[in-house]
């Protein structure tokens, strides 16, 4: 076989080619998913914060004033009166923004590397059960989730129709819950939102494992315990919530 244009250095130390396949990403592969990593712990631990507070939908109103709105009173004077009104909070929610998209723009930039690498060769049936249809929906779940927040937002947070009920208060948050979740179509679909948020955070919390350098067999073997653990706790108080109160259990 000819080979036209030889490079001639390359050839002496026992190579093709000293030429670049493909011109090195801005952002290497591995810092994206390390920032994929970092994020999507936040999130899990957003997750289990925000649900454990909501949980006191079941606590008992002190003087007339519901548990659930105490504690949204709480979170906007956070740092009152050093910060002025809902400073705190609202810095929160940025941060938590900017690593949503940086989340979302790290997903679709490492599929789109992987289908450009791959090429027309698809690799099919390399693993089955939970974790294949986990590992092959993360996009579809994640984007799914991604609705879900903006819904929830809107809902319950922004109290914008049709979202939101025509009952919304900003303040008060456990009659927005309960008003909310009385409409068994919001309820179905909070239900199957966690569902796909079970899949999506178990197999992310596997992928941050390895991301991270984590490669202890112990540590290893303990993480994937909580893969399962902790998006199991989130998932289960978040589905109880508005069930409780669509079967007239929470009022």
């Amino acid at each position: 076989m000819t080979i036209k244009n030889p490079d001639r250095e390359a050839i002496a130390h026992g190579k093709i080619s000293n030429e670049k396949i493909r011109e090195s990403p801005s952002v290497p592969t591995w810092a994206i998913k390390l920032i994929m990593a970092i994020t999507g712990l936040l999130f899990v631990l957003f997750t289990l914060g925000h649900m454990a507070g909501n949980l006191k939908l079941y606590a008992p109103a002190h003087d007339g004033v519901p548990a659930l709105d105490e504690y949204g009173e709480f979170l906007r004077s956070i740092g009152s009166p050093l910060l002025p009104e809902q400073a705190f909070l609202w810095g929160f929610r940025i941060v938590l923004l900017a690593a949503l998209i940086l989340h979302v723009w790290g997903a679709f930039v490492l599929i789109t590397r992987a289908k450009q690498s791959r090429g027309k060769f698809n690799r099919t049936n390399l693993m089955g059960g939970v974790d294949s249809f986990a590992t092959r929906t993360m996009l579809v779940t994640g984007l799914f989730i991604l609705l879900f927040v903006c819904f929830h937002l809107l809902d319950l947070t922004l109290g914008i129709a049709p979202a939101a009920t025509e009952q919304f208060v900003h303040g008060e948050v456990h009659a927005n819950m309960v008003a909310t979740f009385s409409r068994w179509p919001v309820t179905i679909f909070y239900v199957v939102a966690m569902c796909l948020l079970f899949l999506h955070m178990s197999h992310g919390i596997r992928l941050a494992v390895s991301d991270l350098g984590i490669t202890g067999r112990k540590w290893r073997q303990t993480f994937v315990v909580l893969a399962y653990i902790i998006p199991a706790v989130v998932v289960i108080g978040n589905i109880v919530m508005p069930v409780s109160v669509l079967f007239g259990w929470v009022s």
